[in-house]
């Protein structure tokens, strides 16, 4: 996906060279200060959306801040089996799953989700939203924790809406506060309780005080399952960085979203949790669009003084669009190309994955945030 031109930062070539090498450093040196690991403070809350089945609204300390809301509807559900021609019992194509790691069997569809973003300045059928739209419905319908709890009988399904809306326009890439926002919507979303027999068509309690969560805790406190969330990671040199900003973005080499979902390890002992991969996406940086810097001798407004200062003296070539001293005599600011290699993506899936690792310590501050 092309960068959106709202992702673009005005900088000049030594602006952005100067930038760069202050993050190519090692430690990385950001210009809030923060580590590489290191998230923006945030602000959760839930429940605040009326008339919804779960709600939720995340600000990040820039002032960016989004709400989402989760509805639900009864629907009635296809025939999910099918008589095959060797005449055993299949499942129907509409309800089996595609993703080929799946080893179990489901129950849910992928068509029970429907996710809607809006985004102050764009249009519903803009790439932006879209785009962002397709990558959080592709981590939440990746390992089926989702869908598979919106099944009811052969008969009858829950469908499944979540509306996103950002409050502000994007400073940075928005997908993380995104799927932050929609991460703790559905911790605070509520199914109404079954009254009926299961097999029966349904009959729903009234009462909503007698709702069923969609992803309850355990009586230790401790959610068995929890819905994705989804990092923003990018690379400079040999650095990889996580929650990025608007300038850090504009001097990135790679930028990789990373999709991550909890999973209880044994049911003894419900404390200890590893972490799925459910889905990765590499998204075109903002950085290739910047400007790129000019050598003096290049540049037609000075080639012809610096062709007569370097007859009589040999001096570094002054350079138009240098970020600082000790950068080289050629230091000057071009736009990255390229990918990742394999080394720096192995780097970034330890960082995530591995115990307390930072997806850990965002899921922990999230599960800390009370549900009204």
């Amino acid at each position: 996906m092309a960068p959106s031109g709202t992702q673009q930062i005005l900088l000049s070539p030594p602006e952005l060279h100067f930038l760069s090498s202050s993050l190519s450093q090692t430690p990385p040196i950001r210009p809030d200060l923060r580590s590489a690991t290191q998230f923006r403070p945030l602000v959760a809350e839930t429940n605040v959306l009326p008339s919804t089945n779960g709600s939720a609204r995340v600000c990040f300390s820039d002032g960016t801040e989004a709400v989402a809301g989760v509805k639900l509807e009864l629907e009635r559900s296809p025939p999910s089996r099918s008589i095959s021609s060797t005449g055993t019992d299949t499942r129907n194509e509409e309800v089996r799953s595609t993703n080929e790691f799946r080893t179990t069997l489901v129950q849910g569809s992928d068509a029970w989700l429907e996710v809607s973003i809006e985004i102050p300045g764009f249009r519903d059928d803009e790439s932006l939203p879209m785009f962002l739209a397709a990558m959080l419905s592709e981590a939440l319908l990746a390992n089926g924790n989702v869908q598979d709890k919106l099944w009811i009988n052969d008969r009858w399904h829950w469908k499944l809406y979540i509306d996103i809306l950002s409050l502000s326009p994007p400073l940075s890439y928005p997908l993380p506060l995104l799927s932050l926002t929609t991460h703790m919507a559905l911790l605070s979303t509520a199914l109404p309780r079954l009254k009926s027999d299961p097999k029966d068509d349904p009959l729903f309690d009234d009462d909503w005080a007698a709702a069923v969560p969609l992803f309850p805790r355990a009586a230790s406190g401790v959610y068995a399952v929890r819905p994705p969330i989804t990092l923003l990671v990018i690379t400079i040199g040999d650095n990889i960085i996580f929650d990025p900003t608007k300038e850090e973005l504009a001097v990135a080499n790679g930028v990789v979203a990373v999709s991550v979902a909890p999973q209880l390890t044994t049911v003894a002992a419900p404390a200890e949790t590893s972490l799925e991969l459910v889905a990765i996406r590499f998204v075109d940086p903002p950085s290739r669009l910047t400007p790129a810097g000019i050598l003096n001798s290049r540049n037609p407004a000075t080639a012809a003084g610096v062709a007569a200062s370097t007859s009589t003296t040999q001096q570094t070539p002054s350079v138009h669009g240098r970020s600082g001293a000790g950068q080289g005599q050629n230091a000057v600011w071009s736009p990255p190309c390229g990918g990742l290699n394999r080394k720096l993506l192995a780097k970034i899936m330890v960082a995530i994955l591995q115990t307390d690792g930072v997806a850990f310590q965002i899921l922990e501050a999230l599960a800390a945030v009370e549900i009204r």
